[in-house]
């Protein structure tokens, strides 16, 4: 059977371990698949098959000790451990052995919802260059099914690299605070209704302006680090934070309205926020966090915890050199209505770019029926796809642009935004099939968003960062389509000057 034409009644029989059909389980190494078909209908999870053979990999050599363990120490140890929020420990070939077939068959489905690592870009569209990327590459998911298929052998000790040591004392992943603030602690019932609602404001204490460059939002509770609680949904009760900051009014009571600015929002599974240098936060002096609109909601356990906010800043000196925008990703919740039973439900919204903007990041935002989104840029008559992700309300990620392939889109380009809902049987997210959803917070209702930031360009800034760009280009057969002016005629003579100096002699 060829795992990319795998039928729809095979998919979605009701026949499932860890979250797998049976059918997806029996697929052998034969069964290769490059490019699997992707669209709304998450059940077309079909794998990413390779044949070790084509990345000149003598399959029967490929062992745990050497090839598979530096790929688990990379993108999957930080949780499957004790303590680290996964069902299950990878930490030695004694623990991974008896899950080989599945974590060659998670990993396999890499884009979809249930792929392992949780990150959920499309390789096979769009730019490929991000920031932090946990994401395996084909020669990677080629070792790992060569593994699995030929016996899952350990392999040379000496192979082995040293195990990590991972530190359980509270560590932030951006490194220690220059400062730290915190909420009251909460208590949530076992069993209950989820609760949303402002939070209220959290003063910084700074006695003057600085600059952010790197957030980072946790949750501190008391559940026991090992016990019953192992999902990532049962280890929390915050489910995500939407807060900006400000300067207070006189009596604290609230923030000056033409000081508030947004700040990314707090997600359960999210990463941190680092800014690039040339985009860094303002935290004012005698400011505070205005936490608008918590989620909250029982796993389980009755659980007490507060939410800690990491800030991490620049130089006192430093002043960033662009301008933070709105975001360039549309957004329109009003109009969604997601049929009962239904998959691959399409919706799409638009916004028109006034300015010159660069995306520093792109975040799609939405509920437990969504499962994909792509980010188009239109300009003149070309459509250009910027990135295809896979959604999964599990695990909410944002995906930030490396800085030297972040799109950089002229006044005018119209953003196109497509997301995908299912409400299908084959979407385990939905708790209730049976019902129309709508727009709404809660987790059943639905949202479509990008909440991906960006920064906008004056004139010149927007052709000193295309003349940086083209810099390097090899040659004018090199072509960025997140840059679609990048080797458009360039008039001004002083931007000539700037880009003989940039490409070395403007080829």
């Amino acid at each position: 059977m060829n795992a990319a034409h795998l039928s729809q009644t095979t998919w979605s029989r009701r026949i499932w371990i860890f979250g797998l059909p049976i059918a997806f389980l029996l697929l052998g190494a034969e069964a290769v698949a490059q490019t699997p078909f992707r669209d709304g209908h998450v059940g077309n999870r079909d794998p990413y098959l390779y044949r070790a053979e084509d990345f000149g990999i003598d399959p029967t050599s490929v062992t745990f000790a050497k090839d598979i363990e530096p790929i688990l120490q990379r993108s999957c140890q930080n949780c499957h451990r004790p303590g680290g929020g996964a069902p299950m420990s990878l930490l030695t070939y004694e623990e991974v052995r008896p899950w080989a077939q599945i974590v060659k068959l998670r990993t396999a489905i890499r884009d979809r919802m249930g792929a392992m690592p949780p990150y959920y870009l499309e390789k096979n569209i769009g730019i490929q260059k991000f920031k932090d990327d946990i994401s395996l590459s084909d020669e990677e998911l080629a070792k790992i099914q060569a593994w699995a298929d030929n016996g899952a052998p350990y392999g040379n000790p000496e192979d082995a690299p040293p195990p990590l040591a991972f530190d359980d004392s509270g560590a932030w992943t951006i490194g220690t605070p220059d400062l730290v603030v915190r909420t009251e602690d909460v208590t949530m019932p076992a069993v209950g209704a989820d609760w949303w609602g402002k939070v209220g404001l959290v003063e910084t204490g700074l006695t003057e302006d600085r600059y952010v460059q790197a957030v980072e939002v946790r949750e501190i509770n008391d559940i026991p680090p090992e016990g019953a609680n192992e999902t990532v949904g049962a280890r929390f009760i915050w489910h995500h934070m939407t807060y900006s900051v400000g300067v207070l009014n006189e009596d604290g009571t609230d923030l000056i309205p033409d000081t508030r600015v947004s700040y990314p929002i707090h997600e359960v599974g999210r990463n941190a926020d680092v800014m690039p240098e040339s985009a860094g936060l303002l935290l004012p002096a005698n400011s505070a966090l205005d936490l608008a609109a918590a989620h909250m909601r029982p796993n389980g356990r009755e659980t007490t915890g507060h939410l800690e906010f990491g800030f991490k800043f620049f130089p006192k000196d430093y002043q960033p050199k662009y301008r933070r925008s709105t975001g360039a990703g549309a957004q329109n919740s009003v109009d969604i209505h997601a049929l009962p039973g239904e998959p691959a439900q399409a919706f799409h919204t638009y916004r028109v770019l006034d300015q010159h903007t660069k995306m520093i990041t792109f975040e799609p935002h939405m509920h437990a029926p969504g499962v994909r989104m792509c980010v188009e840029a239109i300009w003149g008559g070309n459509t250009f796809t910027l990135n295809c992700v896979g959604y999964d309300h599990n695990w909410v990620k944002q995906y930030v642009y490396d800085e030297d392939y972040a799109p950089l889109l002229p006044k005018g380009t119209i953003i196109h935004l497509v997301g995908w809902v299912d409400m299908s049987e084959a979407n385990t997210n939905v708790a209730d099939l049976r019902n129309w959803a709508g727009s709404g917070r809660r987790s059943t209702a639905n949202m479509f968003n990008d909440l991906g930031w960006t920064v906008t360009l004056t004139e010149e800034q927007f052709q000193e960062e295309m003349a940086r760009r083209r810099k390097l280009f090899k040659d004018r057969n090199e072509y960025d389509i997140g840059c679609p002016l990048c080797w458009a005629p360039v008039e001004e003579p002083w931007i000539q000057e700037e880009v003989a100096a940039l490409s070395d002699g403007g080829n």
